[in-house]
């Protein structure tokens, strides 16, 4: 992928895209700020969140025991796995040792993050997702741009042409006839489906919540299609975060108000799914954990870029961030598209490759992202953060060891502005001077920036220069003394 502005300059240009992008995520952020006008104790639910969250982290060693326990206890066998690769392995080996060689899957971004079903395809195996958006994008040879509707880059009428052309390839051919209506495509979308529902063996999920005491695992969605994988099939493979454990149901409780009206702007899931290990007779027979670690831990160890890790996947962020709605996810190169992917993309993938060092720049810093977020993550600040990582380089840790990371290249003006500026300050003399010269020589001042700066001036106007410094003018009129401090 390139750089993120290479990415979204290409994007912008797209109209089709610019227009399903504005109609969607208008129409879900409205429809979530009157769901959430709805609780009167919504400041409340925000910051219990929060705390839960950053409890949670902060004893992740011990609460990520108790699980395994939990879940080892009700039948569950578990699975830890350092990164992708690991991950991948475990789940194809899983599969291989069913004879099976066809999976389907609920909407999941940990095994997106992974490429899990990339990986299965090169061992034979193939893999089919179900929910609605998520088919959409298989279809259609693509890549999902949007944490909560994979598709939104979609609108009806292409939705049909992938349906009337790929359908065929993958399994029950669309119906003859088919139209752009929401209602036809739905139906064709669940007829391609139940055929593969009702033949799979094997399951394989996510997980929204895991709840350490019990060892119960959480799946909230709105189709169904999510409550056919998991009950369903022989054996269920759930690939999950580490960060998404809460320590009890009574946690759980606060996320089950704060998700889906933060997410698809409903007062509750349609389908909240709940299962503890197995059972004799009722669901797959045997049920596997695979807790991905994937750069987490690293992630944890940065004390301002950690709250990253409170992310519940709601999805709110993106829709109101007017740079995602003008870009699409696709420009971001990850599967965690918008402010949130910009600042866990960094975290989870290092900053070394050309998308990922650019990412942090991708935000206006308007805060409208800080302001949506159920579980409060500071994402300007954090965006901030990183944008220095990026500059200045430093120690990080990596791969769970302590590292220092270079400066990036193309940031040596900005790295050298800022240092003149650090100067400056620290030297009141030098900058009471600079500021004086700055307002006399005025009319001399361009209206746009020479050399890299061009670029920035091309969309913004220069500030003006006052006639007359804020010292000077304090001295002037209050007949202070200026002390140069």
């Amino acid at each position: 992928m390139p750089a993120f502005p290479k990415a979204a300059h290409e994007a912008v240009y797209n109209q089709t895209l610019r227009g399903n992008l504005r109609h969607a995520t208008h129409t879900i952020r409205a429809k979530r700020a009157k769901a959430v006008a709805e609780v009167s104790d919504w400041a409340e639910l925000r910051e219990a969140g929060k705390q839960i969250k950053d409890h949670t982290l902060r004893h992740l060693d011990r609460y990520l025991v108790q699980l395994e326990e939990s879940v080892t206890a009700a039948g569950g066998i578990v699975h830890w796995a350092a990164d992708a690769d690991e991950a991948n392995r475990i789940v194809t080996d899983l599969v291989k040792m069913t004879g099976e060689t066809e999976v389907v899957k609920v909407k999941s971004m940990a095994t997106q993050e992974i490429g899990l079903n990339e990986a299965l395809e090169a061992e034979g195996i193939h893999a089919y997702e179900t929910d609605l958006a998520e088919l959409i994008v298989q279809l259609g040879k693509d890549r999902p741009s949007h944490i909560l509707v994979p598709a939104i880059h979609r609108n009806r009428g292409e939705i049909r042409e992938i349906f009337a052309r790929e359908m065929s390839e993958w399994g029950r051919p669309a119906p003859e006839g088919l139209t752009d209506t929401p209602a036809e495509l739905a139906e064709a979308a669940r007829l391609h489906l139940r055929e593969k529902f009702l033949r799979a063996k094997v399951g394989i999920s996510g997980a929204n919540f895991m709840v350490a005491d019990t060892g119960t695992m959480v799946v909230v969605e709105s189709e169904g299609n999510g409550r056919m994988c998991l009950t369903l099939p022989e054996t269920l493979i759930s690939v999950v975060g580490i960060e998404k454990i809460v320590p009890t149901w009574q946690d759980l409780e606060v996320f089950l108000q704060t998700l889906p009206r933060s997410s698809t702007a409903e007062r509750m899931n349609p389908y909240t799914s709940m299962w503890t290990g197995t059972t004799d007779g009722d669901g797959p027979s045997t049920f596997h954990l695979v807790l991905l670690d994937n750069g987490r831990t690293d992630t944890l160890a940065d004390e301002v870029g950690r709250q990253a890790l409170r992310c519940i996947r709601c999805s709110a962020c993106l829709n109101v961030c007017p740079v995602y709605e003008r870009a699409g996810g696709h420009a971001y190169g990850s599967v965690y598209p918008g402010p949130i992917g910009a600042i866990l993309s960094p975290q989870l993938r290092g900053t070394a490759s050309e998308i990922d060092a650019s990412l942090p720049y991708a935000s206006s810093l308007c805060g409208a992202c800080y302001e949506v977020c159920p579980v409060a993550i500071d994402i300007p600040e954090v965006l901030v953060h990183l944008r220095e990582r990026v500059v200045e380089g430093g120690a990080v840790t990596r791969d769970g060891n302590k590292v220092v990371l270079k400066p990036a290249k193309g940031h040596a003006a900005e790295r050298a502005a800022m240092r003149a500026a650090r100067w400056a300050f620290k030297h009141p003399g030098a900058l009471r001077t600079g500021q004086r010269l700055a307002s006399r020589s005025r009319r001399f001042h361009p209206r746009s920036l020479p050399g890299p700066g061009a670029a920035w001036s091309a969309t913004r106007d220069l500030p003006t220069v006052p006639s007359e410094p804020f010292r000077d003018w304090w001295q002037r009129t209050h007949g202070g003394k200026d002390t140069g401090k």
